[in-house]
């Protein structure tokens, strides 16, 4: 039995189904959105612990985001994006991919939602008048992205990576290979604008820069991660999220050997790892300030000899320090 801190505790009132999605909402450490297999998305108010509100998609959800305190947006494998108004209670579906909708972001500097799907498109859509304002070929399906600033960064199968720049979407910013030899999981953008971090399905991550002279590009490096030396073999696990601390720069990531580590990207460091948590990671959360961390615990079933008991999906919320999180 791990010990755990008494600075974290399990959220009330869980997803019934694996955890695919936790976000914060902006300018606060109190509400959480919650996507999950189960069909659901779900916001919490974590200071209390309570579940505030509920609505469902006909089919799992793979990603949600907020707008603004009250706005969130969804999306899942019924390929269409929600719309759900906390204040009224209401939901409006916006519009629909071909294909399973895996990312929904949105973008404060063009004041708009983005989602990427399994059709090979990205989409913007207004928030205004809700519809979408305009649909962008990837050339296989989108698996990840990121914003970053006006920019976004959009990971795909076959390894690649699109830089867009969403003021003017006529072209594709840039085209990279993905630096790490396995497929993408996860992309975050460093708060401070300068790159991003990717990670793989093999227990790697690298660090990545926007500017593409050659002086920068020598900075970029990757390193393996999430790993467990047992008996003289080591078993690799994929790095299925990503969070960044607004503040610090610094990193958390969550892998499928159940541990959550923070990283300083820009020194090369590790600054701590927490226990091990019972299953894998799906997703994390860092809020607002970076005083708190959610941190989604799930079963992928990616285990050759399944487990005898599956573990209950969990959501852990953890309140972090400056030991933790800050650079040393």
């Amino acid at each position: 039995m791990h010990i755990k801190s008494q600075t974290e505790y399990k959220l009330k009132t869980p997803p019934e189904d694996a955890i695919s999605s936790v976000k914060f909402g902006p300018h606060t450490n109190q509400f959480l959105l919650v996507g999950s297999w189960d069909c659901s998305v779900r916001l919490y108010d974590v200071t209390t612990n309570t579940l505030r509100h509920k609505y469902t998609h006909d089919s799992p959800v793979l990603d949600v985001c907020f707008q603004d305190a009250v706005h969130s947006y969804s999306g899942g494998l019924d390929n269409t994006l929600k719309m759900y108004d906390f204040n009224s209670t209401s939901e409006t579906v916006l519009g629909s991919h071909s294909n399973a909708v895996r990312c929904v972001e949105y973008c404060s500097e063009i004041n708009g939602i983005i989602t990427g799907s399994w059709d090979n498109t990205i989409k913007l859509w207004d928030p205004r008048s809700p519809h979408c304002s305009g649909t962008y070929n990837c050339g296989d399906k989108v698996y990840t992205m990121s914003t970053c600033g006006e920019k976004l960064i959009v990971g795909t199968a076959g390894r690649k990576i699109l830089v867009w720049d969403l003021r003017n979407m006529t072209y594709v910013n840039q085209r990279r290979d993905s630096s790490l030899k396995y497929q993408t999981r996860a992309i975050r953008c460093f708060p401070n604008k300068q790159g991003f971090v990717l990670s793989s399905i093999e227990g790697r991550v690298a660090v990545e820069y926007l500017d593409t002279s050659p002086e920068v590009q020598k900075k970029k490096y990757a390193f393996k991660c999430h790993r467990i030396k047992e008996d003289g073999l080591e078993r690799i696990y994929p790095v299925n999220a990503i969070s960044f601390h607004a503040y610090y720069n610094t990193f958390a990531t969550g892998g499928s050997d159940g541990y959550v580590n923070i990283w300083d990207g820009f020194n090369k460091k590790r600054l701590c790892q927490f226990h091990q948590y019972n299953t894998s990671i799906t997703s994390l959360s860092f809020s607002h300030s970076g005083t708190v961390l959610a941190i989604a615990c799930s079963n992928l079933n990616e285990e050759e000899v399944p487990p005898n008991s599956i573990p209950d999906d969990a959501i852990y919320i953890r309140h972090v320090t400056d030991q933790e999180t800050k650079p040393k």
